[in-house]
């Protein structure tokens, strides 16, 4: 099967993951289809916390990828802060 999960980089003590679409019989780091965007949960100052491409996301969910636990609520996350944007941008 095909899932999207968290695949950790960083040092110790300052993670860093890359959300990648992988084989479930590949290993957590190993190797991957392809790479989606990344999250880095230490993120401070001007550094981007997180990014994702969607259209991306969406044509692997329509292959019937399966996302993992930690990017279903990425994913929630990514929408729920999009939504007040698109709504701004429908109101003017």
């Amino acid at each position: 099967m095909v899932v999207i999960r968290l695949a950790r980089g960083g040092a110790r003590g300052r993670p860093f993951y890359n959300i990648v679409v992988a084989d479930s019989r590949n290993p957590r780091d190993g190797r991957f289809i392809e790479r989606l965007g990344f999250y880095n949960p230490v993120a401070s100052g001007n550094d981007e916390p997180f990014r994702m491409a969607n259209d991306r996301l969406k044509y692997w969910q329509d292959k019937g990828a399966q996302p993992s636990d930690a990017v279903l609520k990425l994913i929630k996350r990514a929408r729920k802060a999009a939504s007040p944007v698109a709504a701004a941008v429908v109101a003017k």
